[in-house]
């Protein structure tokens, strides 16, 4: 259902399952990354990563640590996972479908500032995008982890970098309540999210829907 993207001041976008078709290379990089510490704590990472879609990286790691296998969360446990995890997951990023006419909907909102805020690296995104050739039309900026969506949210509108009104289109529960919690309109982007039960949820909370963002072209 097409939306009339001009009367918002702000895009904010999620990345994976919205601006990149990456939310299975993610998936794939946090079981390989557990591994080492057993198929099925690498299974439950797995499950527990797509279940809470949107969150940082490193609380996913913390919670693998001390409470699926139960050790110490260490600097040096930290890192051996997020190096391991980085590694595939940005080769995936630089080589996964960007969501069709993406740009065609940049040019659509000229005088509309567009800002991606994911749970991912924010270095990582930063460098992705740039190599992609898609990070000047993120005119707002381009944010992730280790802060929080609640956090950045809180920060940019705080700072007036996000300017209401404003549209978050995401792909999980999490995107949806960091985005009215803020005070933003979300719309669920369905084509590619790996949450299962996505439509009952967005039903239940008379969220507006699309497959694609050029769906959501007016």
């Amino acid at each position: 259902m097409p939306v009339n993207l001009n009367t918002y001041h702000t895009l904010v976008f999620d990345c994976d399952g919205v601006i990149l078709d990456s939310n299975a290379v993610r998936a794939r990089a946090f079981y390989n990354a557990a591994l080492p510490y057993g198929k099925q704590y690498a299974e439950a990472l797995e499950t527990y990563h797509i279940l809470h879609g949107g969150v940082s990286r490193y609380v996913k790691f913390e919670v693998l640590l001390r409470d699926m296998v139960g050790v110490p969360v260490t600097t040096e446990a930290m890192t051996a996972l997020l190096q391991a995890f980085t590694l595939e997951a940005t080769l995936g990023l630089l080589s996964c479908t960007i969501a069709p006419k993406l740009e065609v909907l940049r040019q659509a909102t000229p005088g509309v500032r567009w800002m991606l805020v994911s749970g991912a690296d924010q270095q990582e995104l930063r460098s992705v995008f740039a190599t992609r050739n898609i990070a000047a039309w993120f005119d707002g900026g381009i944010f992730g982890s280790p802060d929080s969506k609640d956090d950045i949210l809180r920060r940019e509108l705080d700072n007036g970098n996000l300017s209401l009104p404003a549209l978050f289109f995401g792909d999980s529960r999490y995107d949806h309540q960091a985005a009215t919690g803020a005070g933003l309109d979300f719309v669920f982007v369905h084509g590619w999210t790996d949450v299962v039960g996505w439509q009952a949820y967005c039903d239940e909370h008379q969220i507006q829907t699309v497959e694609t963002l050029a769906q959501a072209m007016s």
